[in-house]
């Protein structure tokens, strides 16, 4: 395994990290632990949740990730060993959740708390906004539209919020996930008017498929030293090829949850079918080809990795120790440059 700094944090990370939001939905608690007990014998150290994990959010489901996290720290009295992060909600979703989830410091602190109990534990090392309160291109939107009466909760008020909750010791860290370069260097300011403690990571889509973070967040990632944890590295899936020409594995999510769409359009298949065929003729496996190119990006902190199976879990982490050529990373930049971001 290989290991590296999270932002200014001084916690020393797996580069790839396991994600968890199949806990509780596609997971049972018993192939939860087991997954976990075989990501730490293989050096992971690093595990991100969420409060409204697992996914597909559903309200008979909520928590349940964290709680089968906490169940096995419990257990295994690991916490020392392992850097744990978890994400509040943004608005806009699930209300179930405290009337519909706000970022506003009542809410916050009331997640924060459940989590902890969930989680079975006293501090949380990464405590992550889950998505902007204002209004903004995200999960899967390109173009921005401006309200010009947006009402949403300033960041300052959330940030302070967190800011709170470092001193009195219930997180170490502070993260974003889902954000804009405008947003993430908005942090950044505040915090340093403010003097507050930085944010340290921001959490967002990146694969083969969407590459929309080196466009804006890559220059600010190395220039302010907050380091991209990757999620959907393999694009629910897709990047694996199970789902070409029209394949539907029995249990795999997109067979299961047909509204994650977001990789099936034309132009990611076409892709798609390039990077697999270019994967195999180079002595790869789809996924692992397209994970250690996620693995090799010097803006990278951790590699968020999620899998239903042992077997699916093993080969991620697998990826770790793939090293792409020079041929074969140049042959992807010229599928890249022909179909560039299908899947923003």
């Amino acid at each position: 395994m290989q290991y590296g700094l999270l932002g200014n944090s001084g916690l020393q990370v797996s580069r790839i990290c396991l994600g968890t939001m199949t806990f509780g939905e596609q997971n049972t608690e018993r192939e939860a632990h087991a997954q976990l007990d075989y990501a730490f014998s293989r050096g992971v150290n690093f595990i991100d949740a969420a409060e409204m994990y697992p996914v597909p959010p559903r309200e008979e489901t909520q928590g349940r990730t964290e709680q089968y996290i906490g169940t096995w720290l419990s257990k295994h009295g690991r916490r020392d060993e392992i850097v744990l992060a978890s994400k509040v909600t943004g608005p806009g979703r699930m209300p179930y959740l405290r009337g519909g989830p706000k970022l506003t410091p009542d809410h916050i602190l009331a997640a924060l708390d459940a989590s902890l109990r969930r989680l079975r534990t006293d501090c949380i090392d990464l405590y992550q906004v889950h998505w902007p309160a204002r209004n903004t291109n995200l999960f899967g939107k390109l173009g921005y539209q401006h309200l010009a009466q947006d009402t949403a909760i300033p960041i300052e008020d959330t940030y302070g919020c967190l800011v709170d909750a470092v001193q009195q010791g219930k997180i170490r860290h502070i993260g974003v996930s889902n954000e804009t370069p405008w947003g993430l260097m908005q942090y950044r300011l505040v915090g340093q008017v403010r003097d507050w403690p930085g944010v340290v990571s921001i959490q967002n889509p990146y694969n083969l498929l969407n590459r929309t973070y080196e466009i804006g967040l890559a220059e600010i990632s190395h220039r302010e030293n907050i380091g991209l944890l990757a999620y959907s590295p393999l694009g629910f899936g897709v990047l694996t090829g199970k789902y070409l020409d029209g394949n539907a594995p029995p249990g795999a999510r997109l067979s299961r949850f047909s509204y994650f769409d977001r990789y099936s359009n034309d132009q990611a298949v076409k892709a798609t079918r390039a990077y697999a065929e270019l994967a195999r003729q180079s002595g790869y496996t789809p996924a692992g080809m397209a994970l250690a190119f996620v693995n090799s990006r010097p803006f990278i902190a951790a590699n968020i990795i999620g899998a239903t199976s042992l077997e699916q879990l093993g080969e991620d982490i697998d990826s770790i120790d793939l090293e792409l050529s020079e041929e074969v990373l140049k042959k992807i930049e010229e599928i890249h440059g022909g179909q560039p971001n299908p899947s923003p």
